[in-house]
């Protein structure tokens, strides 16, 4: 099994880290990506291939297939199964459980029903996001060692609010998306 692949656990997961890379040409963001699935020395893999919006930059990613795949569920939102994600760190998947929980509306009673789908999954991937960050804590800890904190975005996260990755704090959150969703 290649050792230079890192792990993308769901296509969701994939899916994600791609939005979050700027085009290494122009920096722009926009980029439709095609998959498939290919072998790499030997393993089973994802290749994710793209021209960038902006220039037209020939993009391409890989990643290691789970061996278990999870298929999307249904009524909900899941980006990997109990292990902690190996593309994101935990401040930037608490950065995006912020961006989407800050998108859906305080009030949806004037929401249509296509709004109101679209709140809803947007709440359902804010929790989500956020359950990712709670599989960072260790089992003998109450909050997620300075060490997780892999990238310079999810550094400048952590260095702002080292106290939000507190298992206690992350649990709350959960806790209240998980609440409000089960109440739509």
């Amino acid at each position: 099994m290649p050792n230079v692949l890192p792990l993308a656990r769901t296509n969701a997961e994939a899916r994600l880290f791609l939005d979050l890379q700027p085009c290494p040409k122009c920096g722009g963001g926009r980029c439709a990506f095609r998959s498939s699935v290919v072998t790499v020395d030997g393993a089973l893999a994802s290749r994710y291939t793209g021209e960038c919006g902006q220039c037209g930059e020939h993009r391409v990613y890989e990643f290691l297939l789970p061996d278990q795949v999870l298929p999307p569920p249904a009524d909900s939102v899941r980006f990997g199964a109990d292990d902690p994600s190996q593309l994101l760190d935990p401040g930037v998947w608490l950065w995006y459980s912020d961006m989407c929980a800050q998108r859906v509306p305080v009030d949806t009673a004037g929401l249509d029903d296509q709004a109101l789908r679209l709140a809803r999954h947007t709440l359902a991937t804010a929790l989500a996001a956020v359950e990712e960050v709670l599989k960072f804590v260790p089992a003998s800890s109450d909050r997620i060692p300075a060490s997780s904190f892999v990238s310079a975005d999810g550094r400048a996260m952590y260095a702002r609010e080292p106290g939000r990755f507190s298992r206690a704090r992350l649990a709350a959150v959960r806790d209240h998306y998980a609440a409000r969703l089960a109440a739509w």
